[in-house]
């Protein structure tokens, strides 16, 4: 499932963890994800519309298989790691985002993904969620990122182009793939 063993996981980085609040002034969580998230990212994915849900994942599913979801939520908190975005009670709350990156075939260049839940779109949420990943990363010694970005994912591309150094830009069969780090100087707000 994992391709890091048990011993290889670091402890949970509770120092991730913290009270967001978007524009609107919507308050929020972001924290690392942990392996009972799993089910979590089945339900999440089941309302995103099929124009989001093939953004991210370049096909559209049913459902998302169970199996990925446990991959997914499975990580070392090193060289994989995934933040999620959630409102309501502590004890249940809803899903709305998610941002990761996972390792490459190159030493210190992570490959990232992001989704972000329809209704929560042009909120700043994936800004808010872009710089706690790229930080994150950054104290683990990862400071180069790969993206593969669907050309017509605008929302996206300009996401990145805003807040990101890009070194490496090419684009193949629709799939624009940048090579990027994070941009020194001031970070996003977190209120």
């Amino acid at each position: 499932m994992n391709d890091t063993t048990a011993g290889d996981t670091a402890p949970y980085p509770v120092e991730l963890e913290r009270d967001i609040t978007l524009r609107d002034g919507t308050p929020l969580r972001l924290r690392p994800i942990r392996p009972d998230d799993a089910p979590r990212l089945v339900e999440a994915y089941g309302r995103l519309s099929e124009h989001t849900a093939y953004q991210r994942f370049f096909t559209v599913m049913k459902r998302l298989p169970p199996d990925w979801a446990r991959l997914h939520s499975a990580v070392d908190y090193r060289t994989r790691l995934a933040l999620i975005a959630e409102r309501g009670p502590r004890e249940q709350p809803e899903l709305i985002g998610v941002a990761r990156y996972e390792p490459t075939g190159e030493p210190g260049t992570a490959e990232v993904a992001f989704v972000v839940l329809d209704g929560w779109q042009g909120k700043g949420l994936g800004t808010i969620m872009l710089d706690a990943l790229l930080a994150a990363a950054a104290a683990r010694g990862i400071t180069r990122f790969r993206a593969y970005v669907l050309a017509d994912n605008a929302r996206m591309l300009d996401l990145l182009r805003r807040f990101t150094t890009v070194q490496e830009r090419a684009i193949d069969s629709g799939v624009v793939e940048l090579v990027f780090s994070r941009r020194p100087g001031p970070r996003v707000a977190q209120r």
